[in-house]
């Protein structure tokens, strides 16, 4: 394998999603958004929804991905992902629809409304909406 490229495997409980060599990826943490590179420090990260970004020869492919682990070794990323979804696999007019529901749970702040419920689930809509662009 090439300096410049590691081995990416994305798995899910259903499925190998994702497993090539890449010249980087990007996604969301709890710590915020990530760029990943070979020969990076060890690190493990927990996702926070958001879209994945993969770096290949080839060109930037783009997913989906709600939630999970990340372990980072120098050669090796390894993403276990609860939720993970290709654009060709999103329903754009159901992601549109619960993005809005998701807003106005938020917006209405009623009593029994689980704000932060309501916000991972506007936080997955949106990553849905942004895979597709």
């Amino acid at each position: 394998m090439a300096e410049n490229v590691f081995q990416l495997k994305i798995v899910t409980p259903e499925r190998v999603f994702f497993d090539e060599p890449v010249q980087m990826v990007e996604f969301n943490t709890t710590e915020g958004e990530v760029g990943i590179y070979a020969n990076h420090v060890p690190i493990t990260l927990i996702i926070s929804p958001g879209v994945l970004r993969i770096t290949t020869a080839e060109g930037e492919k783009k997913a989906a991905l709600h939630a999970g682990f990340v372990e980072v070794l120098p050669d090796k990323v390894t993403i276990l992902a609860e939720i993970i979804e290709w654009p060709d696999e999103i329903d754009e007019e159901r992601a549109t629809e619960a993005e809005r529901r998701a807003r106005e749970r938020i917006a209405a702040r009623q009593d029994g409304v689980d704000l932060d419920r309501a916000e991972i689930s506007l936080k997955k809509a949106i990553a849905r909406i942004n895979a597709l662009r």
